[in-house]
């Protein structure tokens, strides 16, 4: 069961609103492609480089999500958390799987594909882009707020949906001194410093309005927004915003 911390569940708010058009139902979104790799990884640089190659695509939302189960091979992961490698548990949990590894994308909540296996992954991309649940998420600020807010879907019959904020550092070059990849600089793309539950969906608008003091956990410049069925299931909704959109960041 996917707990909401009590710092953002005090900022929720749900407001009722009418049944969004036929346009709106069919709007698209990115795919939503995340990467769970480890700087102590032999086989994710080539992951990594694909993973900041979709990065660039107007149509994913590629993300990095560093986990920690690697640093035992005698290098620490400097941008890894606990919260990155709890994720891709629930993800093994959910999709039936015996165990977790590296390199792993997931898209859209519903593909394990090997990370470097790069037509795979673009195969799992068009699949989803032609079987889209499409929930509009909007993301603005103020200089002291975050706005979040999820469109209604009267004919959502899924399960509840997760509404997930993640906080994102959208580059990082890191120098790699021991362990497996000793010796290289790497470059990173969309790293995800930090992921919380915020709210629950259930086919209602929503108007969340989130305290951006609050957001200082990890270095950040930029937040993504997922709304994914059941915790760890299909993804229907994601919106992102950067640091040149919402300067209040830090």
């Amino acid at each position: 069961m996917v707990q909401i911390s009590g710092i953002w569940r005090a900022a929720l708010v749900a407001i009722a609103l009418t049944t969004g058009s036929l346009a709106h139902a069919s709007a698209k979104r990115p795919v939503v492609v995340e990467l769970y790799t480890s700087q102590g990884c032999s086989s994710c640089p080539p992951a990594d480089a694909f993973l900041a190659r979709l990065s660039e695509r107007q149509d994913v939302l590629a993300m990095s999500l560093p986990i920690t189960y690697w640093d035992m091979l005698g290098w620490k992961d400097t941008l890894a958390s606990e919260a990155n490698t709890r994720r891709q548990k629930a993800y093994a949990s959910a999709m039936g799987r015996g165990g977790i590894y590296t390199p792993q994308m997931i898209v859209d909540g519903v593909n394990d594909i090997v990370g470097s296996r790069e037509s795979a992954v673009e195969t799992a991309i068009t699949a989803r882009m032609g079987d889209m649940r499409a929930v509009p998420v909007t993301l603005s600020t103020t200089p002291s707020s975050l706005h979040i807010a999820v469109e209604s879907r009267a004919e959502h019959g899924g399960p509840d949906a997760t509404i997930w904020l993640l906080h994102i550092l959208s580059k990082a070059t890191v120098h790699i001194s021991a362990g497996e990849n000793a010796g290289r600089s790497m470059g990173y793309r969309n790293v995800v410093r930090d992921i919380r539950a915020i709210g629950l969906w259930k086919g209602q608008a929503l108007s969340l309005d989130l305290p951006l003091s609050d957001m200082t956990t990890a270095s950040h410049d930029a937040i993504a927004v997922l709304v994914q069925e059941a915790g760890y299931g299909r993804i229907v909704g994601a919106g992102f915003i950067a640091q040149r959109e919402q300067s209040a960041l830090r």
